[in-house]
């Protein structure tokens, strides 16, 4: 395993991080595809094993269970100080109002309720999951500045925003001296390169650590275009993502199956070879629902493509619309 500084932090994680969506209880919660605790523990265990200490997860995720899976098997297989966990805050834990959101009480709230179900004291990297339209700025980042303060978050990231958004919100933060924001976890990969225009430069000039969601487009990029599973068949929010320009995302996934047969190689490992091939990109948060996703997220490490194979796989995107902010 590889390890790299998280953005301009002081702070050692492994050049891949493991996504705990896939962990859950199917009752609880949207995600009716995860992988209840028995089937998630050999998978958590394997990640360890291979070198991964960066664990991201969100309170949102099979309502709250995803945390406790992971909060639980962390305990039994590594010690605390050896992972670096993450997790989330902004979508809905309850009905009524304060239920959700950027809001100084949604965050009190939430921070401790993560905590709990993670069975830990703090966590390294406490992220917004979206911008709050409803809240203001101000009082967001403040009370992510007291939730540091109060040794409950080592770090503090946000997710998918528009760049003008972000900037805002870093320079809100620099000039009231609260706690800056060390990373931007947004949606990157061959099948939408939008953050390639703005907020890539942004968080490169402001030495933010990138750590992108879906570097492999929800499986879309390992697999022919036809070939679904049950997830591609049941994830309601995936189905938003990918329903724009499918002749054109059609062969982008050909160029990987193409490139990937010269290298004698799987898929998975040269659509996210792509990813890691971008500097500003500190570890891509990959899942795993097989032992062999865990193998090739690796294997690719060791992978670097070549400026001709890059423009292969690259030559047949066009643009999209915006996605994954909602």
């Amino acid at each position: 395993m590889e390890y790299v500084k998280l953005g301009t932090t002081g702070l050692d994680v492994s050049r891949l991080c493991l996504g705990c969506m896939t962990y859950g209880d199917p009752q609880r919660g949207r995600h009716e595809w995860t992988l209840d605790e028995a089937s998630s523990r050999p998978l958590l265990r394997q990640a360890v094993e291979a070198g991964i200490n960066f664990f991201d997860t969100a309170n949102v995720y099979s309502d709250g269970s995803s945390e406790e899976i992971v909060g639980r098997a962390l305990k039994e297989f590594t010690r605390r100080d050896e992972v670096v966990i993450a997790t989330k805050v902004h979508g809905r834990m309850r009905p009524g109002p304060n239920g959700a959101g950027l809001s100084r009480k949604a965050i009190m709230q939430e921070i401790d309720a993560s905590l709990t179900r993670l069975g830990t004291d703090y966590v390294d990297l406490y992220q917004i999951h979206r911008f709050d339209y409803d809240t203001p700025i101000e009082e967001t980042l403040e009370a992510l500045h007291d939730v540091v303060k109060a040794g409950k978050a080592r770090y503090i990231g946000a997710s998918s925003m528009y760049a003008w958004q972000f900037a805002t919100m870093l320079h809100i933060a620099d000039a009231n001296g609260w706690t800056r924001f060390a990373t931007m976890q947004n949606y990157l990969n061959l099948l939408y390169r939008e953050e390639e225009r703005e907020m890539l430069p942004l968080c490169e000039a402001e030495g933010i650590g990138v750590i992108p969601w879906s570097p492999l487009a929800r499986g879309r990029l390992t697999r022919d275009w036809d070939e679904a599973t049950e997830r591609s068949r049941t994830d309601v929010f995936g189905k938003t993502l990918y329903q724009q320009t499918a002749e054109a995302d059609r062969k982008v996934v050909e160029a990987v199956a193409t490139v990937a047969a010269q290298r004698g190689v799987p898929r998975a490992q040269i659509a996210l070879a792509w990813v890691l091939s971008k500097d500003v990109v500190s570890a891509p948060i990959v899942g795993a629902s097989k032992p062999g996703h865990i193998e090739d997220a690796v294997s690719a490490l060791a992978i670097a493509l070549s400026d001709a194979e890059i423009d292969q796989l690259e030559a047949a995107y066009v643009p999209h619309a915006v996605v994954g902010f909602s």
